[in-house]
């Protein structure tokens, strides 16, 4: 629409240069809902680009009935509706997106998940809202469970509403019976009435953002698990005992969480060594290797690291280690957690990637 406004003082020629009494003259008091009706019209009739689906559907279907009530605009009240409204855009400073829904994609980012959750719901509870534009762009894993514990005919509605490629998506993580159950469900849709297809994204929009909001960005398990990585190893060893009789599914996710300096030579790749030594300081892998020398359990670890340098490297740090002897047991698991740090800041930047246990 904007493409053709700056053209419509010459759509409609003569405006400009008509006398003002004669204008007043012949004014013709207008509603605001017709002047935009011939304002579209005359649009309409001299090819000007407009696009009108943007607009909330009970506007258009205003407009639509305001048009059709219409007959005959005279000449001079035609100008005066273009001139004023070429006018009002020429003083139009900034404009503000209409609706709960276009606010917060202005502020997106900039206000709590709270609070965007909440003027969500109180968009959702406006009759002028389309609930299915805020459905369609919700993750895949909040969507799923709508097609796995909603009936198959709200399910086959809501797979309608989506895109094709996510409609598509979603169904083949269903199993093969329910996929086939909705898929035929969507067979059976084509006669449900606009008002009812809006009712269901009334409610799903509710359901699906009414959930509540999540105060952490991981889980329980990667939270404690972290949290372990950088425990002293005894203490650790004493949560995961006491872990075990309280939930020992818990300690066993727990357990595949955690990541210490004896993980390395199973979770690292032997490539990977050069660019973990190349950040960590000299005297800090000194003081680990150190450690390690005394540890029965990490000298697998301290050869892992020694075997995949360079030997003029690896010599050089093994007549540090001996020069440094026994260190104190702070000192140490202080330095292989500052390893352990590194390692996690390389896979976090993408530079290095962890084996995982099911790819071993």
């Amino acid at each position: 629409m904007d493409g053709g406004i700056t053209d419509l003082a010459q759509i409609s020629p003569g405006i400009a240069h008509a006398p003002n009494k004669e204008r007043r003259a012949s004014r013709r008091n207008l509603t605001n809902r017709e002047k935009a009706a011939v304002i579209v019209r005359l649009m309409l009739a001299k090819g000007a680009p407009i696009t009108l689906s943007g607009l909330p559907e009970h506007i258009q279907a205003s407009l639509a009935e305001q048009m059709s009530k219409m007959r005959l605009i005279d000449r001079r009240t035609l100008d005066r509706v273009v001139i004023e409204f070429v006018t009002e855009l020429e003083e139009v400073g900034l404009s503000f997106p209409g609706g709960i829904e276009g606010a917060l994609s202005i502020m997106d980012g900039h206000i709590s998940s709270t609070a965007a959750s909440r003027l969500r719901r109180l968009a959702g509870a406006s009759s002028r809202a389309d609930p299915w534009d805020r459905i369609a762009a919700l993750p895949l894993e909040r969507l799923l469970p709508v097609l796995e514990e909603e009936s198959v005919e709200i399910a086959a509605v809501m797979l309608s509403k989506l895109a094709v490629p996510k409609a598509a998506e979603l169904l083949g993580k269903l199993d093969g019976e329910r996929a086939r159950r909705v898929a035929f469900a969507v067979s059976r849709t084509g006669n449900v009435d606009p008002e009812t297809v809006r009712r269901i994204g009334l409610s799903l929009v509710t359901q699906l953002e009414n959930l509540p909001a999540r105060a952490f960005d991981t889980g329980p398990v990667e939270r404690v698990g972290a949290i372990l990585n950088v425990t002293p190893q005894l203490i650790r060893d004493e949560v995961l005992a006491g872990l075990d009789l309280d939930d020992e599914d818990f300690a066993l996710r727990v357990r595949k969480a955690i990541f210490t300096f004896v993980h390395i030579p199973s979770r690292v790749s032997p490539r990977d060594v050069p660019k973990i030594t190349r950040i960590v300081e000299q005297p800090v892998l000194v003081t680990a290797l150190a450690m390690a020398a005394s540890n029965a359990a990490q000298t697998a670890t301290a050869d892992f690291f020694l075997s995949n340098m360079s030997q003029r490297m690896a010599q050089s740090l093994r007549e540090e280690v001996a020069e440094r002897g026994k260190v104190k047991e702070k000192d140490g698991e202080a330095a292989q957690s500052a390893i352990i740090t590194a390692i996690r800041s390389l896979e976090t930047s993408g530079e290095l990637a962890l084996i995982q246990e099911e790819d071993q």
